[in-house]
């Protein structure tokens, strides 16, 4: 895009701001058009929670070893892997504000910076993860043989990097602009290839061999390539490229990359610190033994199904919030918000009433082993419980990072984190109380969350923030 048409859509976008919208615009968004953009998000969001839960039931098939060290290894490379989605999701932020502003071209030129940025990052990741990914695991892991498979799965995983962060910035770019319906065939290409491919490496098939828990590793990098070729293609073919300015390679600016990087870099911290805080959790589940910590992997991935509700609303919410700051439909808000969280009751609270009902049959999905359901029974069912608080805590903590506001959403994630460590701390490390005790730190955590967004939207002049 021009100069001079950036200045024509920045100067236009000032005038209609200093007048007020026409009355017979609405400024709430209803139930429906929520849930129009956030159930293909959250059918993309199943999909892809199919591949973790694919790999949790192969596995089990495998061994309690392999079970426990999917676990410490995924999470370990999700912790590394959660900085480039921060910076994901702070593009997203500002290419939803810019086409909420109807400055459609500019959002070209937020997605090819990042674009460079994340591939330069993928690539220093992968390095770093290579070469000091192994010493980490075997220092902070007890069981050597744990730390020796969890090594076997992250030695392979960590070439998904590249593809994986390709395909967020497509998937960032649909969510911005509000066309999110492409996104459930992209998962489902991708979930079909992680099933076929992890029978087949995992167990053997033919002429291959079997290959364990490296072949989940292996199936899950192949389906993320699956995924990032769908989205180049069907951007190629059915997006308006000129719409968007994709036309054209825009010269590099380092003003616009110091912009996107300082909305970016305060999500991926949090995002960072949020997984970095899940993984010590897990670790510190992994002291009180290798039943327990098999038990929190499965819990975990029938959380990863629950939780996938909220994680679509909230993305919704948070997309929604940037688009509408900048319509200047600020007053609507706070009911977008209110009803998103009724959404995600509706949603939500049926799926966890019929898995408290039959928890032992959902944990057999999972595994052979009858007594990891009744260590996990009870954890379970705190987990399910603190859903209550979890809804609107994470779909009010999206919604600060949607005003542009993302400095203060690390701030709330980090003062929460000292009171989530410290429960741990004392629950485990001290007291050694029981796995369902431990997992009352989910509790800990979206209460403090709740607490804090609450205040933020009641107190802080978010309505008048531009980015």
């Amino acid at each position: 895009m021009t100069a001079n048409s950036a200045k024509k859509c920045n100067f236009a976008t000032c005038f209609i701001s200093h007048f007020p919208m026409n009355k017979s615009v609405s400024t709430t968004v209803s139930y429906r058009r929520i849930w129009q953009i956030a159930y293909p998000i959250l059918l993309s969001v199943l999909m892809e929670q199919l591949i973790n839960l694919t790999d949790t039931a192969f596995l089990g098939r495998v061994g309690q070893v392999e079970l426990g060290a999917s676990a410490l290894s995924g999470i370990f490379y999700i912790s590394v892997f959660v900085i480039g989605l921060g910076f994901g999701q702070g593009a997203q932020i500002l290419m939803a504000r810019r086409n909420g502003e109807r400055c459609y071209s500019r959002i070209s030129g937020i997605f090819y910076h990042s674009l460079a940025f994340l591939l330069f990052l993928a690539l220093v990741l992968c390095i770093f993860t290579s070469l000091l990914g192994p010493q980490v695991l075997r220092s902070i892991i007890s069981n050597p043989e744990v730390a020796e498979a969890a090594n076997n799965y992250l030695q392979w995983r960590v070439y998904g990097m590249f593809m994986a962060y390709v395909a967020i910035l497509f998937r960032s770019f649909y969510v911005a602009t509000v066309n999110t319906r492409m996104l459930t065939l992209n998962s489902l290409m991708m979930v079909g290839t992680n099933v076929v491919f992890d029978y087949v490496l995992i167990f053997g098939y033919g002429p291959v061999p079997a290959l364990g828990i490296s072949g989940a590793a292996i199936a899950s990098v192949i389906a993320e390539t699956v995924s990032m070729l769908f989205f180049i293609i069907y951007t190629r073919a059915r997006v308006d490229y000129r719409k968007y300015g994709f036309h054209r390679m825009p010269r590099a600016r380092l003003s616009l990359f110091s912009h996107i990087l300082g909305i970016s870099v305060w999500t991926m911290m949090q995002d960072f610190l949020s997984l970095a805080t899940w993984f010590i959790f897990f670790l510190a589940v992994e002291h009180l033994g290798a039943a327990e910590l098999a038990a929190s992997n499965i819990i975990r991935n029938i959380s990863s199904v629950t939780y996938m509700s909220v994680s679509a609303l909230s993305a919704t919410a948070m997309t929604l919030v940037s688009n509408m700051m900048g319509e200047g439909r600020v007053e609507g808000v706070l009911p977008m918000l209110r009803r998103t969280v009724v959404l995600g009751y509706l949603v939500l609270v049926p799926v966890c009433l019929l898995i408290a009902a039959m928890p032992d049959a959902v944990f057999s999905i999972f595994t052979n082993e009858t007594y990891l359901a009744e260590i996990g029974r009870g954890p379970l069912y705190v987990l399910l419980g603190c859903y209550v608080l979890t809804i609107p805590a994470q779909i009010y903590f999206r919604a600060v990072s949607g005003t542009g506001d993302t400095r203060m959403a690390l701030i709330i994630e980090t003062g929460t984190l000292f009171f989530y460590l410290a429960f741990v701390y004392v629950a485990i490390f001290r007291m050694q109380l029981s796995l369902a005790v431990s997992w009352c730190s989910e509790y800990v955590y979206q209460g403090m969350v709740l607490l804090m967004c609450l205040a933020y939207f009641r107190y802080s002049s978010w309505q008048t923030r531009r980015i």
